[in-house]
């Protein structure tokens, strides 16, 4: 058996970064490519059997037409692709994001790479509070997650024109290693250990949780074992109102009496997040293995 490669686009963002540590951990060599001049660059350069490409994404069609880049084949290799840039409401820079998914297809199949694993998002769904199957018709709110449905049918459709194998996996709600602030976890510990209050919704909607680890071993499974031309839903599976995950930190994190958090009212679009993960289960054998209050320990550290 050959060399086991990968190509990782967006590989030093927080999903992405934690994607290619595990891929090493499997044993493969990894084609890490991240954005030219990015502070994050330097967590994957510090990795072994990496090779580092910096290359935008509005030029990810030369990654195999320029010979300097990648000068060999791929066959049998894998194609992660994570990068995605722009706001939720930038309707511009979403656009170009559907495009720049079907160019990294493109070459993807140039490269004589197996399979192309492309990572969506809940906000595809939109706000619901029925149970999440793959099923479910997407009526996404937001610009991403216009952005993100439509490039799953559209990167679906170019996939089967290629003769190229294709999967999709929706992930939900990340959390741990790498996450950047400005995102609720790591927000809402920064303001607990400083002693700081913190006005939220009400929380009462049902939230699922995902360790970043977890994640980054699904999209192996899926890599490995998932079944071509499927939607995969990716998360934990262990929802519940996500006050008592906010809870949960307090509890841990605070060193001060009084009210830490003060709870308002109902967010608006009131969005639940309830997955069912059966699928991915059931094809891969996959399961989230790391518990919240496991997971979170990251930020202490």
């Amino acid at each position: 058996m050959g060399e086991k490669i990968a190509f990782v686009t967006g590989a030093a963002g927080f999903a992405g970064c934690n994607l290619t540590e595990h891929l090493l951990g499997h044993g493969y060599r990894v084609y890490a490519i991240v954005r030219p001049g990015s502070e994050h660059n330097k967590r994957i350069k510090k990795l072994r059997n990496v090779v580092t490409i910096e290359l935008d994404l509005s030029e990810i069609s030369r990654l195999d037409t320029d010979r300097a880049i990648v000068q060999e084949k791929a066959s049998g290799g894998f194609f992660f692709h994570l990068a995605w840039q722009g706001g939720r409401y930038d309707f511009a820079a979403q656009k170009e994001n559907i495009d720049r998914t079907i160019c990294a297809l493109e070459a993807a199949c140039r490269l004589s790479c197996r399979r192309f694993i492309a990572t969506g998002s809940q906000a595809e769904y939109g706000a619901t509070d029925k149970i999440i199957t793959e099923e479910l018709l997407p009526e996404p709110f937001c610009d991403y997650g216009a952005a993100k449905a439509a490039a799953c049918f559209l990167s679906r459709r170019r996939a089967n024109a290629l003769g190229m194998e294709w999967i999709w996996a929706r992930i939900f709600s990340l959390y741990g290693k790498y996450e950047p602030h400005g995102r609720l976890l790591p927000d809402l510990y920064k303001t607990l250990v400083e002693g700081k209050g913190m006005q939220l919704s009400s929380c009462l909607q049902e939230w699922d949780f995902l360790d970043a680890a977890d994640a980054a071993e699904a999209l192996i499974a899926l890599a490995e074992k998932g079944r071509p031309g499927e939607i995969y839903n990716v998360a934990n599976g262990d929802y519940r109102p996500l006050k008592e995950y906010v809870e949960i930190m307090i509890k841990i994190y605070s060193n001060l009496q009084g009210e830490m958090v003060s709870y308002g009212a109902p967010c608006k679009p009131y969005v639940c997040l309830k997955p069912c993960i059966e699928k991915i289960f059931r094809d891969t054998g996959w399961k989230a293995e790391v518990s919240f209050e496991d997971g979170i320990e990251i930020f202490g550290k």
